[in-house]
């Protein structure tokens, strides 16, 4: 285990990792922060106005990233946002984004929970061709926003429940039924939380309260813990020049002194080499809003 980045975020989330500039973005979502940091570099942090959670790559200079409100445009060199998209939950001020992923359409799904986690106050939602629909109700803590490699299946947690569903997808990148339980981690005590695919189609989660990040394969079965001295991992993220470093957040809520003592990196941002191969994450299409870069 590396140690990527020392900084401690209450609730780090949204691990992403982008090619073009070999560089790790993350948010501390209750500290209203985005971090970055390059392996071999510095890391650069940026003040947000509001609860940030997740984000997807549009270009080299720019992101989107999902908040308590909107969909909005950051420009990474600018270090703000220059463009709202769309909101999000319009007048709904009780809830907030969680997890969130680009799919490989270039759409962008994004998960939205009670900012107490009141059960069943979020829902899951995709923003592509220039509208944001609504895709699943009732989900409590929405996770493990992620996409098979054939693009036959999208993946979604809800982390009370201890449960991921997986859900058939045509070929415009839309659900064609709804979610089917595809594991339930809550029969093994675990809760997962933030999820990514690798090319071989299995899946890597992160546990919160377990200290590890858990191997899936395809089919469904459980397999290897990837263990990372943080109790609270909340998102993966492959990358690196090969795509097989492991890059993990974390965080240090619902922590007690005692837990941080015997923990002190909890909060912190991880780096593991692993025998696995991950994938590029897609980039979100901004021309259906009319890109006028």
């Amino acid at each position: 285990m590396t140690l990527l980045d020392e900084r401690i975020c209450a609730l780090g989330e949204g691990a992403l990792w982008h090619p073009d500039r070999q560089e790790l973005f993350w948010f501390d979502i209750t500290g209203r922060r985005l971090l970055s940091r390059r392996p071999n570099g510095g890391g650069r942090e940026w003040a947000l106005s509001e609860m940030c959670s997740a984000a997807a790559r549009i270009d080299r200079d720019r992101l989107l990233i999902a908040s308590e409100t909107a969909l909005s445009v950051f420009d990474i060199e600018a270090g703000r946002i220059v463009r709202r998209l769309a909101w999000l939950e319009a007048g709904e001020t009780g809830n907030r984004s969680n997890d969130g992923r680009a799919d490989p359409w270039g759409g962008f799904w994004i998960g939205t929970m009670g900012k107490a986690a009141e059960p069943g106050a979020g829902a899951i939602y995709r923003c592509f061709g220039g509208r944001v629909e609504r895709l699943v109700e009732s989900v409590t803590i929405p996770n493990a926003i992620c996409f098979s490699p054939d693009r036959r299946h999208a993946y979604y947690a809800d982390t009370a429940l201890g449960q991921i569903f997986r859900v058939g997808l045509d070929a415009g990148g839309w659900p064609t039924g709804a979610g089917e339980l595809f594991i339930d981690l809550g029969l093994l005590g675990f809760a997962p939380d933030g999820a990514v695919t690798l090319n071989d189609g299995s899946l890597m989660v992160a546990l919160w309260g377990e200290g590890a990040v858990l191997m899936i394969s395809a089919d469904g079965e459980a397999g290897a813990r990837i263990p990372l001295p943080a109790p609270h991992l909340t998102c993966p993220a492959m990358g690196g020049a090969e795509f097989s470093t492991l890059f993990c957040t974390s965080a240090t809520e619902g922590l007690s002194a005692e837990d941080l003592a015997r923990a002190p990196l909890s909060g912190a941002t991880f780096r593991r080499d692993t025998p696995f191969r991950g994938r590029p994450e897609p980039a979100f299409d901004l021309t259906p809003f009319g890109d006028p870069a």
